[in-house]
């Protein structure tokens, strides 16, 4: 299935929010192995733009993150075309270190990352920071970046326009942080879609990672939120980096 944005859609077409026009979409992550409970509220426009709704792969990479966030205290994590964000905020009240990024030139998707954050408790500036940074281009903003341990994102290759302009900025990061992987989700729109040329041209590698256990411990079966969609979840990291972290475990 592919899917295709309105020709022109962007956040200047998004018609003013209505009290029914929003609602809040709840998320809850549990532990079977101990009484360990989160929920996370994501606003949502259901007649606004790409980013003002929570994808199928959102709540998949958050389960995946979910399941280890014992290993996500104190890390430095940076999510990639945040949108609702969801993936970003579990790591953020799982006590990583998050930086949550949309387009720069698309301030109301900013403002809604912004909103999301607020819904669970979370002060934009103070627990968790919101950048606007634009696929493909080293702007300032790049650069004043803090070193990172892991670059996330949820469904980010949703048009192979902008496939290199993403996969040039992950070249980048990881080249400035040496040691760093890209852990992505994504909907398999059409089997002639592919990076694997890119990966090349850029220096990176590709592995992808189990999905089979995600969400068994919260009792959740991930099929449910893929809709019928087939949704991958793989780790890049740099072609020379010899030392690949298992992350299936």
């Amino acid at each position: 299935m592919r899917f295709h944005m309105k020709s022109g859609s962007d956040d200047n077409d998004i018609v003013a929010a209505t009290a029914t026009a929003e609602h809040i979409r709840k998320f809850v992550f549990t532990s079977s192995h101990a009484a360990e409970r989160l929920e996370i509220k994501i606003p949502e426009l259901l007649q606004g733009a790409y980013s003002f709704y929570t994808w199928p792969c959102a709540p998949v990479l958050a389960h995946f993150l979910w399941e280890r966030r014992q290993t996500l205290a104190g890390k430095r994590i940076l999510e990639l075309g945040s949108g609702t964000a969801l993936p970003g905020i579990l790591a953020a009240k799982c006590n990583a270190q998050v930086v949550l990024t949309d387009n720069c030139i698309l301030p109301k998707s900013l403002a809604h990352i912004r909103k999301s954050c607020l819904a669970n408790q979370l002060q934009p500036g103070v627990d968790i920071d919101v950048v606007g940074l634009s696929w493909g281009l080293l702007l300032n903003s790049v650069f004043r970046l803090a070193p990172l341990d892991l670059i996330i994102a949820a469904d980010c290759f949703y048009d192979p326009s902008v496939f290199e302009d993403i996969i040039v900025s992950v070249s980048f990061l990881l080249e400035r942080n040496c040691g760093a992987k890209f852990i992505f989700t994504y909907q398999e729109r059409s089997a002639d879609w592919s990076i694997e040329a890119l990966l090349k041209k850029w220096k990176l590698q590709a592995l992808p990672i189990n999905m089979d256990d995600i969400g068994k411990e919260s009792g959740v079966d991930v099929l449910e939120f893929m809709g019928g969609h087939t949704i991958h979840l793989l780790e890049i990291t740099r072609a020379d980096n010899s030392a690949i972290i298992n992350t299936t475990k």
